[in-house]
């Protein structure tokens, strides 16, 4: 099980990134806007690096939802390996089979 802080962090991260999506998506669309003065493109990236670091969408890691564990994590099922095999083994998940030869 992962730390609580962690998890924590991470909603918020998410909660964040999902607030200044569209904000961020604005800014960006302005920078790379080549027709514009560069005054304006300037003034853009200052204010895009003004937002919250962690309202960035690569800040967000993805955790199993049932540990919270980071890594060895199946984003179609949004759970880490050792989740699914153990329920997998508990028959918790419909047409998953365990392997045996």
């Amino acid at each position: 099980m992962a730390k609580t802080s962690m998890i924590e962090r991470d909603l918020k991260r998410r909660r964040l990134a999902r607030k200044f999506a569209a904000k961020r998506a604005r800014l960006k669309a302005l920078i790379k806007d080549q027709g514009k003065p560069a005054e304006d493109r300037f003034a853009a990236a200052i204010k895009l690096a003004e937002l919250p670091r962690n309202s960035s969408k690569t800040r967000i890691r993805n955790r199993c939802q049932v540990t919270g564990r980071p890594r060895g994590f199946y984003r179609k099922l949004k759970m880490s390996r050792l989740s699914l095999r153990l329920l997998g083994s508990e028959g918790k998940i419909p047409g998953l089979v365990k392997a045996s030869w």
